[in-house]
């Protein structure tokens, strides 16, 4: 299982914070994860913009995600 944190917009979009993902059969990237995630969740419409961290460290799309890593999409902050 790879436990899946979502902040700010996109927490609201579907109302949860947190997603296990259980597809975890095969070695999937952070891209795959976030293309997954718009799939399954259509709302999650800033996924595609959001940062990502594995394990709290920033990650890129190629970035291997494992059984039993923490995986967090952080939108970006807008203010003014």
């Amino acid at each position: 299982m790879i436990r899946i944190l979502l902040f700010a917009e996109l927490e609201e979009a579907i109302g949860q914070r947190e997603i296990e993902l259980t597809k975890t059969n095969e070695q999937l990237s952070v891209g795959a994860i976030r293309k997954i995630l718009a799939a399954d969740y259509p709302k999650l419409k800033g996924i595609s913009r959001a940062m990502v961290a594995v394990n709290e460290e920033f990650a890129e799309d190629k970035q291997l995600v494992h059984e039993g890593d923490l995986v967090a999409f952080i939108p970006p902050v807008s203010g003014g």
